[in-house]
C-alpha cells in the first residue's frame, strides 16, 4: 500500500497501548510507520502515571502492609511497621521499567520509527513535531490520534503539586511518589478516586472520600457494589455521597507539615485532611493537537467521533482509545488501535465487541462482564441466579480472603449465562472464565459438568451454577441479596451440600 509521496504509511500519535498496538500492526503488514510521542519514555499515561503505576503501587501495598494476611493473623499484622512512598514506589519503578523494555523491543523489532516531541496536526495527511526547540514536519498518507486523556483541573481547584494533586501528581518527577500524609480526602469515587481511596486506606491512612453521585458505581451490580462500600468502611474509608463541593482551600503554610486541605460541600459540612487527591473526571488531551483546524469533528466534551473503522469525519485521520471516549479501557484501547490500523492496511473488518470485561482494582477488587440484575429487568428479559462465596471453597480459606463472591446471572428462557459479577481475591482474573461461557452461549450445565482444579477459587463457578438449578427447582435455603450473604454469614448458604439436596438431572449430578 506504500505511497512513496509521503514519509510514512501511517504516522501514530501517542505511544499508550492503542498506539503501540496500531504501530506494530501496521509495520507487521509491511507498512512505513513513524510512532510520535512527546516523552522520551514510550508507554504513555497507560504505562507512566496510569494503569501500570496504579496497579503496581496497590501491589505494593498489599504486600508491604500484610493486608491479605490479616484474616488469619490479625488487624495489626504488618510485613513492615513503618511504610514509606520510597518502599511503595520502589515495584512499582521495577515494574514500568520491565514493561518499557518490553515496548521497546516491540517497537525496534517491527521497525517502528520514533519520534520524540510535542505533535500537531497541520493538515489531512501532515503533522509537525516540536522537541527541544527545534520542528520538524512529516507527512503520511494517514494519521492516528492515540493522544488519550488527562485529568480534568477545574479553575476553582487550588493545585499545588503538595497538598492538592491530581492522580497524575502523585507521581512526582516521574519515579517518585508523593509523601504519604497521615489523613487524606479523595474527591470523586469513580474508578480511579475509589481505586486509590482503597489503596491509602490500606496503609491505614484515614480516608474520606466525596462524590456527587449517590452511587458513583452504578453500573457495578447492586450486589457487588454494596459489598465493596462495606469494606472500604470497614478499613476507615469514609463514604460521602450524594453532595458535591463547594469550595476548596489550602489552610495554612503551603507546603508545609502544618498546612491543612478544607473541603466545603453542599451538604453545609466541612471537611479536613492533609492532602486532596482530585478525581473527579478526565478529558481529552487534545488541546493543542489541531484537530479542530484540521477539521477533524469532537463531541462536546472534545472526543473524537469515529466511525466503526476508528475513522473520522476526514478521512485520512483516525483516531482510538481514551480519545474518542467510552470505555477507555487499556485492553479495549489496544484492540482499537489494531482495527485503525487494519483498516488502514486495507481491512474492512469493523469494532464489534459483545463481552467486554471490566476490571476495577479496588481493595477488594471488582470484575464484570455481560448483563447486571438492573439492566436485565430494564430489558425485560426474565434470569435466575447463582451465588457462591469465597469462604465455602477450600482456597478461599487458604488465601485468607472469606469475603470475596461470585455472582451469575442465566436467562430463564435459554439458560444461556447472561452475566458474571465478582468481587474478592482473583477477580479480575477469573472473570475471563465467564467470558468464554458467555462467547459460546454455555449455561449452568457447563459449568456443573466440568472438572475443576482444587483447592481453586474456580471452584466458585460450579458452586454458583449449582446454586442456581437449585434455586430453579425452588429448593434455595435462603434467597437474601448476595450482599446480605456475605455481610452477615448467618444468612449464607451452606453450598457444600447443594449437589446432595437438589434433584438434578443424574448426568449432571
Amino acid at each position: 500500500m506504500a505511497d512513496h509521496s509521503y514519509q510514512f504509511d501511517l504516522l501514530v500519535i501517542g505511544s499508550g497501548p492503542a498506539g503501540q498496538k496500531a504501530a506494530i500492526s501496521a509495520a507487521k503488514r509491511g507498512a512505513q510507520v513513524g510512532l510520535v510521542e512527546r516523552d522520551p519514555m514510550a508507554g504513555g499515561v497507560c504505562l507512566n502515571t496510569g494503569t501500570v503505576p496504579s496497579k503496581s503501587l496497590r501491589e505494593a501495598v498489599l504486600y508491604l502492609t500484610g493486608y491479605r494476611q490479616r484474616g488469619y493473623y490479625g488487624s495489626g499484622y504488618r510485613l513492615k511497621e513503618k511504610i514509606k512512598s520510597g518502599d511503595l514506589i520502589l515495584r512499582t519503578n521495577h515494574v514500568i521499567q520491565l514493561e518499557r523494555d518490553v515496548i521497546n523491543e516491540d517497537i525496534e523489532a517491527n521497525n517502528v520509527a520514533r519520534i520524540v516531541g510535542t505533535a500537531r496536526i497541520t493538515g489531512p495527511h501532515e503533522a509537525t513535531v516540536q522537541y527541544g526547540g527545534m520542528e520538524s514536519s512529516y507527512t503520511a498518507a494517514n494519521l492516528l490520534v492515540c493522544v488519550g486523556t488527562k485529568p480534568r483541573r477545574p479553575a476553582d481547584v487550588p493545585f499545588d503539586c503538595f497538598n492538592v494533586i491530581d492522580s497524575d501528581g502523585l507521581y512526582m518527577n516521574g519515579n517518585e511518589l508523593v509523601p504519604l500524609p497521615d489523613s487524606m480526602i479523595v474527591l470523586g469515587a469513580g474508578v480511579i478516586g475509589i481505586e486509590y481511596a482503597c489503596m491509602f486506606a490500606a496503609l491505614d491512612i484515614p480516608v474520606t472520600l466525596i462524590d456527587p453521585r449517590p452511587n458513583p458505581l452504578s453500573f457495578v451490580d447492586e450486589d457487588i457494589a454494596r459489598i465493596l462500600y462495606d469494606s472500604m468502611e470497614t478499613a476507615g474509608v469514609e463514604l460521602v455521597f450524594g453532595t458535591s463541593y463547594t469550595k476548596i482551600e489550602v489552610a495554612g503554610e503551603t507546603d508545609g507539615p502544618e498546612a491543612r486541605v478544607r473541603v466545603a460541600t453542599e451538604s453545609g459540612r466541612l471537611y479536613e485532611a492533609d492532602m486532596l487527591l482530585f478525581a473527579l473526571g478526565r478529558v481529552p488531551a487534545t488541546d493543542d493537537l489541531g484537530l479542530a483546524e484540521a477539521g477533524v469533528e469532537l463531541d462536546k466534551r472534545g472526543y473524537v467521533k469515529v466511525d466503526s473503522h476508528f475513522r473520522s469525519s476526514v478521512p485520512s485521520i483516525y483516531a482510538a482509545g481514551d480519545v474518542i471516549g467510552f470505555p477507555s479501557l487499556a485492553s479495549t484501547s489496544a484492540e482499537q488501535g489494531r482495527i485503525a490500523a487494519l483498516h488502514v492496511m486495507g481491512d474492512s473488518r469493523e469494532w464489534q465487541v459483545e463481552l467486554l470485561p471490566y476490571g476495577i482494582y479496588t481493595i477488594p477488587e471488582i470484575s464484570m462482564v455481560g448483563k447486571t440484575e438492573e439492566q436485565l429487568k430494564k430489558e425485560g428479559i426474565g434470569y435466575f441466579t447463582g451465588t457462591a462465596l469465597w469462604r465455602d471453597t477450600a482456597r478461599g480459606k487458604i488465601v485468607g480472603d472469606l469475603s470475596g463472591a461470585l455472582k451469575l446471572l442465566f436467562r430463564t428462557d435459554d439458560q444461556k449465562l447472561a452475566g458474571v459479577h465478582i468481587i474478592g481475591e482473583g477477580a479480575t482474573e477469573l472473570v475471563h472464565i465467564g467470558q468464554a461461557v458467555m462467547a459460546f452461549g454455555g449455561g449452568p450445565d457447563y459449568f456443573i459438568r466440568s472438572v475443576f482444579n482444587y483447592p481453586t477459587l474456580a471452584e466458585a463457578y460450579k458452586k454458583a451454577a449449582q446454586n442456581a438449578m437449585n434455586r430453579m427447582a425452588g429448593r434455595a435455603h435462603h434467597t437474601a441479596p448476595l450482599s446480605q450473604q456475605v455481610l452477615h454469614g448467618d444468612l449464607h448458604e451452606n453450598l457444600t451440600r447443594l449437589s446432595g439436596e437438589v434433584r438434578l438431572p443424574a448426568d449432571l449430578l
